[in-house]
C-alpha cells in the first residue's frame, strides 16, 4: 500500500502524462527558476568582471569580489537544484515509499525556502554594492547591463523560490489519501466472506436430539427372586 496517492501523487507506477506535468504550476515555477538562475549565474560570469586599466579584472560591483562570488555561487547552485527537484518532480510517482515521498518533499521545503531568502540576501547585497559604484572607480559602460541583469533576476528569482515553497507545503500538507485504500486499492480483492452459521440452509433451526436412553433399561432388569416351595 506504500505510495498509493500520497503527498499530492497518484498510485505507484502510474504513467506520468508529459504534456500535463508540464502545465502543472509547479513544473512553470521550477522552470522560471532555472531560467533566472542561469541569468544570474551567467551575467556575473561573462560579463560581472571588468578591466580597470590594468589586467587584474574587478568584480563590477564596487569592486567587491564577494558579491560577484556570491551571485555566481547563488545561480549556480539555484541551476543546479532546479535541474535535480525538476527530475525528482517527474519521477516522484515512481517513489513507492511513502516514508521517501514524505523525506523528498521534506526536502524540497527546506532547501526552496532557504534558497528565496539567499536570493533575497543576494538582492540586497548586490543592490547595496552598485549604489555604491561610481563611474571612477569602475566604467560603468563596460558591465552595466550584466549588474543590472543581476539584480532583477535575483529579485524575480525571490518570488518563483518562494511559490516553489508554498506549492511544496501544500504537497506537505495533502499528506496521503486515505480514501484510496478503501476504493481503488481494493477494486478487485474478493470480498470477505462471513463466517458460516451453524443453521442449516432453509432458515430453519436444528432440532434438540432426543436423549436416548442406555442399553440396560427397566425392561432388561434381573427377574424378581421367588421363594422355592418345598
Amino acid at each position: 500500500m506504500d505510495g498509493v496517492g500520497s503527498f499530492g501523487a497518484g498510485r505507484t507506477g502510474s504513467t506520468v502524462d508529459p504534456i500535463a506535468f508540464a502545465k502543472q504550476p509547479q513544473t512553470i515555477l521550477r522552470v522560471l527558476s532555472w531560467i533566472f538562475s542561469l541569468v544570474v549565474f551567467a551575467s556575473i560570469v561573462n560579463e560581472g568582471y571588468v578591466n580597470v586599466g590594468s589586467e587584474r579584472l574587478y568584480c563590477v560591483f564596487n569592486k567587491n569580489a564577494d558579491a560577484c562570488n556570491y551571485g555566481v555561487f547563488v545561480g549556480l547552485v539555484g541551476l543546479l537544484a532546479c535541474s535535480f527537484f525538476g527530475l525528482l518532480d517527474y519521477k516522484f510517482s515512481s517513489i513507492s515509499s511513502i516514508k521517501d515521498r514524505k523525506k523528498a518533499v521534506m526536502l524540497e521545503i527546506g532547501f526552496s525556502g532557504f534558497w528565496a531568502f539567499l536570493y533575497f540576501v543576494s538582492f540586497c547585497f548586490l543592490a547595496n554594492q552598485w549604489s555604491r559604484t561610481t563611474p571612477e572607480e569602475v566604467p560603468l559602460n563596460q558591465g552595466a547591463d550584466a549588474a543590472r541583469a543581476a539584480i532583477a533576476f535575483s529579485f524575480f528569482s525571490i518570488i518563483t523560490w518562494a511559490g516553489l515553497t508554498v506549492r511544496a507545503v501544500q504537497k506537505y500538507l495533502l499528506g496521503t489519501d486515505m480514501s484510496l485504500f478503501t476504493t481503488e486499492h481494493l477494486d478487485g480483492a474478493a470480498p470477505t466472506q462471513p463466517y458460516p452459521s451453524n443453521s442449516p440452509v432453509g432458515g430453519t433451526t436444528e432440532t434438540t436430539e432426543t436423549y436416548q436412553s442406555p442399553p440396560f433399561t427397566e425392561n432388561n432388569a434381573a427377574p424378581t427372586y421367588q421363594v422355592p416351595i418345598y
